[in-house]
């Protein structure tokens, strides 16, 4: 058996929307690891999340795209595999992203001001970027960092 070492804590970013309907970003963290095996193989970190129905979407957004203000279409978690990219709020916070990183995204029931509704989003760098979704079939959660 193998030394897990201490429990993770693994950041990920949470596009959220408050009380108003304005967007945020928040960094957070999943925390709740709990040892578990997988037949004979030592333990590992696992952090199951709530079973429900999901898409899976792959993603390949070229050189230049930019995504102008729109809310995601479902509640989803979003993985860089390659390349870079930019998620803008509507508080105005942009963050940047590459391989590995992810989000979730969390804006569906924004309300319009100054043209902005849900976040922007696009491309950094001169290489294509490609997303894995897995869109959630789920309510939104008005909460930032409620997964843990």
């Amino acid at each position: 058996m193998s030394d897990l070492g201490p429990r993770p804590s693994v950041p990920y970013w949470h596009l959220w929307v408050d009380a108003e309907g304005v967007s945020h970003q928040r960094e957070c963290r999943l925390e709740n690891y709990d040892p578990h095996r997988v037949g004979d193989a030592d333990p590992q970190w696992n952090n199951p999340q709530p079973r429900s129905e999901a898409s899976v979407v792959f993603t390949v957004q070229p050189v230049g795209w930019i995504g102008e203000w729109h809310e995601n279409p479902a509640p989803q978690w979003i993985v860089v595999l390659s390349g870079r990219w930019f998620i803008e709020s509507m508080d105005g916070t942009r963050i940047e992203q590459g391989p590995g990183e992810f989000s979730l995204g969390e804006d569906q029931g924004c309300t319009e001001r100054d043209g902005r509704k849900g976040h922007r989003s696009g491309t950094v760098g001169e290489e294509p970027c490609c997303l894995m979704t897995i869109q959630l079939h789920v309510d939104p959660v008005r909460e930032p960092c409620h997964v843990r």
